[in-house]
Protein backbone atom coordinates (compact mmCIF):
# COMPACT_ATOMS: atom_id res chain seq x y z
CA UNK A 1 0.00 0.00 0.00
CA UNK A 2 1.49 3.25 -1.10
CA UNK A 3 0.02 5.26 1.75
CA UNK A 4 1.92 3.18 4.26
CA UNK A 5 5.23 3.52 2.45
CA UNK A 6 7.49 5.46 4.85
CA UNK A 7 9.44 7.09 2.03
CA UNK A 8 6.31 8.95 0.82
CA UNK A 9 5.21 10.18 4.27
CA UNK A 10 6.88 13.58 3.99
CA UNK A 11 5.16 14.66 0.75
CA UNK A 12 1.85 13.25 2.01
CA UNK A 13 2.15 15.21 5.23
CA UNK A 14 3.06 18.37 3.30
CA UNK A 15 0.07 17.98 1.02
CA UNK A 16 -2.09 17.14 4.04
CA UNK A 17 -1.02 20.36 5.76
CA UNK A 18 -1.45 22.40 2.54
CA UNK A 19 -4.91 20.93 1.95
CA UNK A 20 -5.87 21.39 5.60
CA UNK A 21 -4.73 25.01 5.60
CA UNK A 22 -6.48 25.70 2.28
CA UNK A 23 -9.70 24.18 3.60
CA UNK A 24 -9.32 26.08 6.86
CA UNK A 25 -8.86 29.43 5.08
CA UNK A 26 -11.72 28.72 2.67
CA UNK A 27 -13.96 27.79 5.58
CA UNK A 28 -12.82 30.75 7.73
CA UNK A 29 -12.98 33.35 4.98
CA UNK A 30 -15.93 32.17 2.81
CA UNK A 31 -18.20 29.55 4.32
CA UNK A 32 -18.24 30.47 8.02
CA UNK A 33 -18.96 34.18 7.43
CA UNK A 34 -21.86 33.25 5.16
CA UNK A 35 -23.17 30.83 7.78
CA UNK A 36 -22.74 33.51 10.48
CA UNK A 37 -24.56 36.02 8.24
CA UNK A 38 -27.43 33.57 7.69
CA UNK A 39 -27.62 32.87 11.43
CA UNK A 40 -27.60 36.63 12.19
CA UNK A 41 -30.36 37.23 9.62
CA UNK A 42 -32.33 34.38 11.10
CA UNK A 43 -31.92 35.74 14.63
CA UNK A 44 -32.85 39.23 13.41
CA UNK A 45 -35.95 37.85 11.69
CA UNK A 46 -36.88 35.92 14.85
CA UNK A 47 -36.38 39.04 17.01
CA UNK A 48 -38.45 41.12 14.57
CA UNK A 49 -41.19 38.52 14.56
CA UNK A 50 -41.16 38.41 18.36
CA UNK A 51 -41.37 42.22 18.49
CA UNK A 52 -44.26 42.18 15.99
CA UNK A 53 -45.97 39.46 18.02
CA UNK A 54 -45.56 41.51 21.20
CA UNK A 55 -46.94 44.61 19.42
CA UNK A 56 -49.86 42.59 18.07
CA UNK A 57 -50.48 41.16 21.52
CA UNK A 58 -50.60 44.66 23.01
CA UNK A 59 -52.89 45.76 20.17
CA UNK A 60 -55.14 42.72 20.73
CA UNK A 61 -55.28 43.46 24.46
CA UNK A 62 -56.22 47.08 23.70
CA UNK A 63 -58.88 45.90 21.25
CA UNK A 64 -60.22 43.46 23.86
CA UNK A 65 -60.30 46.24 26.47
CA UNK A 66 -62.09 48.55 24.02
CA UNK A 67 -64.53 45.74 23.22
CA UNK A 68 -65.20 45.11 26.91
CA UNK A 69 -65.69 48.83 27.50
CA UNK A 70 -68.08 49.18 24.56
CA UNK A 71 -69.92 46.07 25.74
CA UNK A 72 -70.25 47.53 29.23
CA UNK A 73 -71.46 50.83 27.76
CA UNK A 74 -73.98 48.97 25.59
CA UNK A 75 -75.24 47.03 28.60
CA UNK A 76 -75.54 50.24 30.61
CA UNK A 77 -77.36 51.97 27.76
CA UNK A 78 -79.69 48.99 27.34
CA UNK A 79 -80.45 49.00 31.07
CA UNK A 80 -81.17 52.73 30.92
CA UNK A 81 -83.48 52.23 27.94
CA UNK A 82 -85.26 49.35 29.67
CA UNK A 83 -85.67 51.52 32.77
CA UNK A 84 -87.16 54.32 30.64
CA UNK A 85 -89.57 51.88 29.00
CA UNK A 86 -90.55 50.43 32.39
CA UNK A 87 -91.05 53.92 33.79
CA UNK A 88 -93.22 54.83 30.80
CA UNK A 89 -95.23 51.64 31.20
CA UNK A 90 -95.66 52.33 34.92
CA UNK A 91 -96.75 55.89 34.18
CA UNK A 92 -99.23 54.66 31.57
CA UNK A 93 -100.53 52.06 34.02
CA UNK A 94 -100.87 54.66 36.78
CA UNK A 95 -102.73 56.96 34.37
CA UNK A 96 -105.04 54.13 33.33
CA UNK A 97 -105.66 53.28 36.99
CA UNK A 98 -106.42 56.92 37.76
CA UNK A 99 -108.82 57.09 34.82
CA UNK A 100 -110.48 53.87 35.93
CA UNK A 101 -110.70 55.14 39.52
CA UNK A 102 -112.23 58.41 38.31
CA UNK A 103 -114.70 56.52 36.14
CA UNK A 104 -115.60 54.20 39.02
CA UNK A 105 -115.94 57.17 41.40
CA UNK A 106 -118.26 58.86 38.90
CA UNK A 107 -120.34 55.70 38.53
CA UNK A 108 -120.35 55.26 42.31
CA UNK A 109 -121.55 58.82 42.88
CA UNK A 110 -124.20 58.36 40.15
CA UNK A 111 -125.30 55.11 41.80
CA UNK A 112 -125.40 56.78 45.21
CA UNK A 113 -127.47 59.60 43.69
CA UNK A 114 -129.85 57.05 42.15
CA UNK A 115 -130.06 55.20 45.47
CA UNK A 116 -130.75 58.45 47.34
CA UNK A 117 -133.36 59.39 44.72
CA UNK A 118 -134.94 55.95 44.98
CA UNK A 119 -134.88 56.24 48.78
CA UNK A 120 -136.54 59.65 48.63
CA UNK A 121 -139.16 58.33 46.19
CA UNK A 122 -139.70 55.32 48.42
CA UNK A 123 -140.05 57.55 51.45
CA UNK A 124 -142.48 59.77 49.55
CA UNK A 125 -144.44 56.72 48.52
CA UNK A 126 -144.34 55.47 52.09
CA UNK A 127 -145.66 58.82 53.23
CA UNK A 128 -148.49 58.65 50.70
CA UNK A 129 -149.24 55.02 51.50
CA UNK A 130 -149.04 55.74 55.24
CA UNK A 131 -151.42 58.67 54.83
CA UNK A 132 -153.88 56.54 52.84
CA UNK A 133 -153.64 53.65 55.34
CA UNK A 134 -154.04 56.01 58.30
CA UNK A 135 -157.04 57.70 56.70
CA UNK A 136 -158.63 54.38 55.82
CA UNK A 137 -157.95 53.02 59.29
CA UNK A 138 -159.44 56.05 61.03
CA UNK A 139 -162.47 55.97 58.75
CA UNK A 140 -163.02 52.24 59.36
CA UNK A 141 -162.46 52.37 63.07
CA UNK A 142 -164.26 55.57 63.85
CA UNK A 143 -166.48 55.93 60.85
CA UNK A 144 -165.50 59.59 60.64
CA UNK A 145 -164.18 61.12 57.44
CA UNK A 146 -160.81 62.78 58.05
CA UNK A 147 -159.36 65.72 56.13
CA UNK A 148 -156.40 64.81 53.85
CA UNK A 149 -154.32 67.76 55.08
CA UNK A 150 -154.68 66.70 58.71
CA UNK A 151 -153.73 63.10 57.90
CA UNK A 152 -150.67 64.23 55.88
CA UNK A 153 -149.58 66.52 58.72
CA UNK A 154 -149.91 63.73 61.28
CA UNK A 155 -147.94 61.26 59.08
CA UNK A 156 -145.21 63.85 58.39
CA UNK A 157 -144.89 64.49 62.14
CA UNK A 158 -144.64 60.77 62.86
CA UNK A 159 -142.02 60.33 60.11
CA UNK A 160 -139.90 63.14 61.54
CA UNK A 161 -139.83 61.50 64.98
CA UNK A 162 -138.44 58.23 63.55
Amino acid sequence: MPQLDVTTFAPQIVWLVITFLAMYFIMAKVALPRIAEVLDERQTRIDDNLAKAAALKVEAEQAAAAYEQSLAEARSKAQDEVKVVIDQANAAQAKAQEELAAKLDKKLSEAEARIADAKNKALANITEVSADVAKATVEKLSGVSVDDAAVNAAVAKAMEQN
